[in-house]
């Protein structure tokens, strides 16, 4: 997969964000998300969201924490500065696992923290649990 990828998988109902530098990881999150049944938009490099998502609709974010250029939390800060961001739900998926690296993502304004390596039902539970969905 490209960075900004063709491949916006955005026809179904919900769609969701997803920024990740490692295209491995990156490709792996997006085949979890569509075979869960949601759309997806998908970067490598957090400074292409705040250049090209503006408009785009989502309804919740995958952001990786240690990325180049942008981390997850200063990434959070310019989404939550867009009016149209600024309340959907964030999670942080990362290999940081400490107790001190979970507090702080959420001080930082993240709504859900999935450490490194997950499962797919790990990752179902966020997102329903955020979206609503039974």
């Amino acid at each position: 997969m490209t960075t900004n990828e063709a491949n916006d998988k955005c026809s179904q109902t919900q769609t969701i964000l997803v920024v990740e530098d490692d295209e491995t990881s990156r490709t792996a999150l997006c085949a979890m998300l569509e075979a869960l049944g949601y759309g997806y938009i998908a970067f490598g490099d957090p400074r292409e969201v705040i250049e090209q998502l503006a408009g785009r609709p989502i309804d919740l974010g995958l952001l990786d924490l240690m990325m180049p250029y942008l981390n997850g939390y200063q990434l959070i800060e310019k989404l939550r500065e867009m009016p149209q961001y600024q309340t959907i739900p964030l999670f942080l998926i990362t290999a940081r696992d400490t107790e001190e690296d979970v507090l702080e993502g959420y001080r930082h304004g993240v709504d859900y923290y999935i450490t490194k390596p997950y499962t797919t039902k790990q990752l179902r539970y966020g997102i329903e649990l955020y979206l609503g969905i039974k």
